[in-house]
């Protein structure tokens, strides 16, 4: 692509975010916003200066000036707003997940496949400055063989918009699997996972699930590892976490136990009292333009009070990060990471591992067009 790459950002509220980001970035653009409420995007637009407001999707996907779209609606209109961006002839950014049926995952796939369209999951935790910690240990060898991995993503979810009652929690799970695959950069081959204590009963006869909590071990392919993973929505006591902790044979990093605490990093072989260290996790804005490195930081969110941030962090820097490796992959031509293939892996463990659940911890085997 000559010159920069012009999107549009559909959806306004978590979406409003990226728009400094975009409108910083030295090779993209937002030159369009869609949202269905009138009078808030009018604010918005207003706001950041933007002068094609869309309230119509399909009007969106009609102007021939718009290269992507970078959707953040609620999650039950992922899919087809993705499908239709993708007929439309628009590469797609997506925030999580990718969708909540197998049947969907596949047929974003395939239509990608089909057309040589760019598609990415906007999955922030493997954007995020501790994982990216964690990945430079790895791959500077620290860490040693890695022998095992876990994360949790435990959300009170009440108080949210009512979509989120009729949710599964495996089916939000991409934030717990990403990291545990990303950084071997690794698939799940297959998966067995347990369902435990009950939601109340208005919440499960709205999802159709009893569980409380859903656990998950995934067996990662082509590789003598397994992660373990739980998650939780409703009708359990505990502090947000996006957690993440890593096994290796020389170090391991444990995610703390209450939010905005140090982590744990453990060293083998030291006298057991030296063993467990606390770490401050840098910043990792270096790595990205000049013009975007601010982003990185809380300062610049555009809303810190949105529920994202509240119970988030921030989501540890990534946006600039997300943004930047979309745009890329744009200009260069290349999939970007997470592509379609994998963002369908990471999604398809929480269905799977949600069927596995139903069947009492059966193993249900990832589908095939997840693996590569």
């Amino acid at each position: 692509m000559n010159g920069k790459v012009n999107g549009a950002m559909i959806g306004l509220g978590f979406g409003a975010e990226f728009l400094p980001i975009y409108a910083a970035h030295p090779q993209a653009n937002i030159g369009a916003i869609c949202r269905r409420n009138a009078a808030e995007l009018e604010k918005t637009g207003n706001q950041f200066r933007i002068e094609k407001r869309y309230t119509d999707y399909d009007a969106v996907l009609a102007d021939p000036e718009i290269d992507f779209v970078h959707i953040n609606s609620p999650i039950p209109d992922h899919a087809w707003m993705t499908l239709k961006a993708l007929d439309a002839g628009k590469h797609v950014m997506c925030t999580v997940p990718m969708a909540t049926t197998i049947e969907d995952c596949q047929k974003i796939v395939e239509k990608v496949k089909a057309t040589g369209l760019k598609y990415m999951m906007a999955e922030t935790v493997v954007y995020s400055r501790e994982y990216l910690f964690i990945k430079e240990m790895f791959t500077k060898g620290e860490l040693g063989k890695i022998q095992h991995l876990a994360a949790s993503h435990p959300q009170d979810m009440d108080g949210w918009p009512s979509y989120w009652e009729q949710m599964i929690p495996m089916h939000y799970a991409t934030h717990a699997v990403s990291p545990c695959l990303g950084l071997v950069d690794g698939l799940a081959e297959y998966v067995s996972c347990f369902g435990s204590g009950t939601v109340r009963d208005d919440i499960a006869e709205k999802s159709g699930n009893k569980f409380a909590v859903e656990s998950c071990h995934i067996k990662v392919k082509d590789s003598d590892l397994t992660a373990h993973i739980w998650r939780f929505l409703y009708d359990v006591a505990r502090q947000y976490r996006e957690s993440f902790d890593v096994y290796g044979t020389k170090k391991s990093f444990e995610w703390t136990l209450v939010e905005n605490e140090p982590h744990v990093l453990h060293t083998a072989k030291k006298p057991e009292p030296e063993i467990a260290e606390k770490v401050e996790v840098p910043d990792y804005a270096h790595l990205l333009p000049a013009e975007i490195q601010k982003f990185t930081q809380p300062a610049e969110i555009h809303d810190s009070e949105h529920l994202s941030f509240i119970q988030g962090g921030g989501h540890g820097g990534s946006h600039p990060h997300l943004v930047h490796e979309f745009v890329s992959a744009l200009k260069e031509d290349r999939d970007p990471m997470p592509n379609a293939v994998t963002s369908a892996n990471w999604t398809c463990v929480g269905i799977c591992a949600h069927q596995s659940a139903l069947r009492g911890g059966e193993i249900v085997r990832l589908p095939e067009f997840t693996l590569g």
